[in-house]
């Protein structure tokens, strides 16, 4: 691989996932190139505030399941912006995968220990119904 090849991967998919959620979903989203100097950023940046989830996208070549660090990644962005983590992956040849924390279907607070992972359609539909049934902001953790 050339020099920076992985950036460049990791960038295009960044690119790919703001377009596809943008088909699903209405919200536009943006590359945030910030993210290379603070661990506390996400990939990318919604056009809309309300938007209830800090994107963490991660794209490689061989794999069967999210890296731990990752999701701790994901999770950190996602404190210092009081919004819900999502880590959005994927490896070659196989499907887009997201990973959110379970609390966001649940009463009882599970923390961010316990995560179910969907699909990108089903977490754009997630994402569009929390948008929709708490337009003031989000009690997470």
């Amino acid at each position: 691989m050339k020099p920076g090849g992985g950036r460049a991967k990791g960038a295009a998919y960044e690119r790919e996932i703001a377009s596809i959620l943008h088909g699903l979903t209405g919200v536009g989203f943006k590359r945030d190139l910030e993210q290379y100097r603070s661990a506390s950023r996400g990939d990318l940046v919604p056009d809309d505030p309300d938007f209830p989830f800090v994107i963490e996208c991660k794209r490689y070549a061989s794999g069967t399941t999210a890296r731990s660090g990752w999701w701790e990644q994901a999770c950190n962005a996602a404190r210092a912006q009081s919004k819900w983590p999502a880590l959005v992956y994927r490896f070659d040849r196989c499907d887009t995968i997201v990973r959110v924390p379970i609390n966001i279907f649940l009463t009882k607070d599970e923390g961010w220990r316990s995560w179910v992972e969907m699909s990108l359609p089903t977490f754009a539909m997630v994402a569009s119904e929390l948008m929709g049934e708490n337009p003031n902001g989000f009690n997470v953790r």
